[in-house]
């Protein structure tokens, strides 16, 4: 018997079992092995999850302590990598340097050319470890500026925040990031992490699969949704604009970027999440730019209230990587920092009990024909 969603695009297909992710899109539950976002989000770190996602279980206190160095051991990048993103940083989006530079990373990696398990849990720590190092270099590259080396004694978020923005960030700025590093880590089967698995079920390595899906995040409908966020309110410009612009838009049947997901059909927990630090945040920003805070809180209750949409993780990551200092182009760099984890710990599953993934398609071309020999053209 074949399945196929009456909405196309795979809704409500399993394609695969995980042991990943669980989403409960009626109550807005999300689940990583168990442990619910929330928890994690408020007790654990970024480095905690990462274990958790490709381990299995949540680390204990030595066991952190020696992946955490592991981590750090590995943070930097070989030469072919540097000099790609040195070559490009001028010319190239984030995103599609991004996309090139991680693939250059396998060129000297000691396990590109084995699937074992093993060699893929390896495989997967460095490019958790060296992505936040390619995006560091190459925002001070087109910056102009020297990089910033990545520091061994820093965790995770203080690290990377400081290769990006060249200054240590405030502790409160970095437990912000890391909250967002948590909350974008894995999501079931996304289309990004569905071509994950497509990729490492024909047995292609590790890399090739997480630049593939490096492509599918780079849409505007998946990972790119929240730089269109930000874009749009800066083109909003003030909270007292919000609701002249939000109505217009919506009469015109404009999509407002950020709204409606399709699985959650209530408050994405990330996104509640992040709306918590994103107003923390505000109370410390610059007087001199506008209230992106109330301006997207005012956002929310317009769309809810005049088409039932929720915001999404895209919609608050908006205003939180903003008040963070980072530029709006680079946001879904960030999206992919935080998931390859979840990308990695799912080419793990697939390459442990693999079954290549040919899915078939229904044919609503014209029916069987013959070919009209001798009345066309010689």
């Amino acid at each position: 018997m074949r399945l196929m969603s009456d909405k196309g695009g795979l809704e409500g297909i399993v394609v695969a079992r995980s042991e990943l992710c669980s989403i409960d899109g009626q109550k807005g539950i999300l689940v990583y092995r168990g442990y619910d976002i929330r928890d994690l989000a408020e007790h654990a770190s970024y480095e905690e999850v990462v274990y958790l996602l490709l381990r299995g279980e949540l680390p204990t206190a030595a066991e952190l302590d020696s992946f955490r160095t592991e981590l750090a051991e590995a943070r930097t990048v070989s030469g072919e990598a540097a000099q790609v993103i040195d070559l490009i940083a001028a010319d190239a989006a984030p995103m599609e340097m991004l996309r090139t530079a991680v693939s250059a990373t396998s060129f000297d990696d000691p396990d590109k050319d084995s699937n074992d398990e093993d060699a893929n849990q390896r495989k997967a720590l460095r490019l958790v470890a060296k992505i936040p190092t390619l995006i560091g270099r190459y925002q001070r590259r087109r910056e102009g500026k020297e990089p910033v080396d990545p520091d061994p004694e820093l965790d995770y978020a203080t690290n990377f925040l400081a290769m990006l923005r060249g200054e240590l960030p405030a502790r409160e700025e970095a437990r912000t990031f890391d909250v967002a590093m948590i909350l974008h880590a894995d999501h079931e089967m996304n289309a990004s992490t569905f071509t994950a698995r497509v990729i490492a079920s024909t047995l292609s390595d590790m890399h090739s699969a997480v630049v593939g899906a490096i492509g599918a995040l780079k849409g505007p409908l998946h990972g790119g949704a929240n730089e269109q966020v930000m874009k749009t309110l800066e083109a909003v410009g003030s909270v007292e604009r919000v609701d002249e612009d939000v109505r217009r838009r919506l009469a015109e049947h404009r999509r407002i970027m950020g709204f409606g997901h399709r699985v959650y059909k209530t408050m994405d927990p990330r996104a509640a999440i992040l709306k918590q630090h994103a107003r923390a945040l505000s109370e410390h920003a610059d007087d001199s730019e506008p209230n992106w805070y109330e301006m997207s809180s005012r956002m929310e209750e317009i769309v809810l209230a005049e088409k039932g949409l929720y915001p999404n993780v895209d919609f608050y990551s908006a205003s939180t990587y903003h008040y963070l200092g980072i530029p709006t182009d680079v946001f879904t760099t960030l999206f992919v920092a935080s998931r390859v984890v979840g990308w990695a710990a799912h080419v793990i599953e697939q390459h442990r009990d693999n079954r290549l993934i040919r899915p078939n398609s229904e044919y609503v071309g014209p029916a069987r024909r013959a070919y009209p020999i001798g009345s066309l053209g010689s």
